[in-house]
């Protein structure tokens, strides 16, 4: 059997967003460590590069974002969170954080080009960006995720934000149905989009827009979602009791071979594949991990 999301029953738990606004919301993760007696290192927290921006809140304790590219290690060079409110635009390398003590909060998950339909945001100047929350989003979505902050519990947090976003999603979203609960199908569905787009069809300009869009272009959303893909398939091998054959999974994820499928996860995750496996079975950090399992 896997682990569960939390090792040592912290509740954590995915909450996936109504129908209405799969194309716009890929989720909200929800995490307590509030009465728990973790240690230092079962206070960090590892998330993998993702094309995805994010909304994040802290409802109690506090948080540090590690150095980019820093070990998780009480050694490494961190820095507090700006506000209990922060925005996260899509992020290029696997990211670290850590709870200096018990803590508990959120993070709404938003696809990049239906965050840019709904606010405006150049999503391409957040990529591989954390700060405040008042920073990057306009003043209705700040005073929805200030309400948010004081509401007591998951229930009444997530009818605010859908709530709020729901008639917003309704009037922009684009005529082309979008398909967004795997990256690689999310990252099709926008290369159609670009691609029957009635200005500019030519290769540049379809690239182009799916980079204005996304903030990366499509060979780097390519990548996610065969590293999305990968992922879903060895935990699948893992859940039978078997060890990942990673020759084959990188042939029916669309790697050209091992070696880059191996490249690819370090480069995702920080770590290579049969370490990664290792860790989401035994490390309280890799919760976020273990929550799409």
């Amino acid at each position: 059997m896997l682990p569960t999301p939390s090792l040592l029953g912290a509740p954590t738990r995915l909450y996936l967003p109504r129908a209405s606004l799969v194309a716009c919301v890929r989720g909200t993760m929800v995490r307590s460590t509030l009465g728990l007696d973790l240690s230092d290192e079962q206070r960090f927290s590892h998330f993998p590069a993702t094309p995805l921006c994010s909304v994040g809140w802290v409802f109690e304790g506090d948080g540090e974002l590690l150095a980019r590219g820093a070990p998780a290690a009480l050694t490494a060079p961190r820095r507090p969170y700006e506000s209990r409110l922060m925005f996260s635009g899509p992020q290029t390398a696997p990211s670290i954080t850590w709870s200096p003590g018990p803590a508990a909060g959120m993070m709404l998950m938003l696809m990049p080009d239906a965050l840019q339909n709904l606010t405006g945001l150049d999503v391409g100047a957040w990529v591989d960006r954390v700060a405040d929350l008042r920073e990057a989003l306009p003043a209705d979505w700040v005073a929805m995720a200030e309400t948010v902050l004081t509401l007591p519990d998951d229930a009444s947090r997530l009818a605010c934000l859908e709530d709020f976003i729901e008639p917003r999603w309704q009037a922009v979203r684009p005529r082309l149905p979008l398909q967004a609960q795997r990256y690689q199908d999310w990252a099709q569905s926008m290369a159609l989009r670009a691609a029957t787009s009635s200005v500019g069809r030519s290769l540049r300009q379809v690239e182009r827009r799916i980079k204005q869009w996304a903030g990366q272009p499509m060979r780097e959303l390519r990548g996610f979602g065969r590293s999305e893909r990968a992922f879903f398939m060895a935990l699948a091998e893992a859940e039978e009791g078997r060890r990942p054959r990673w020759a084959e999974v990188a042939e029916a994820s669309g790697y050209a071979d091992q070696s880059h499928l191996c490249r690819e996860t370090r480069r995702v995750t920080g770590f290579a594949p049969d370490e990664l496996m290792r860790r989401l079975a035994r490390d309280e950090g890799f919760w976020a991990y273990r929550l799409w399992q």
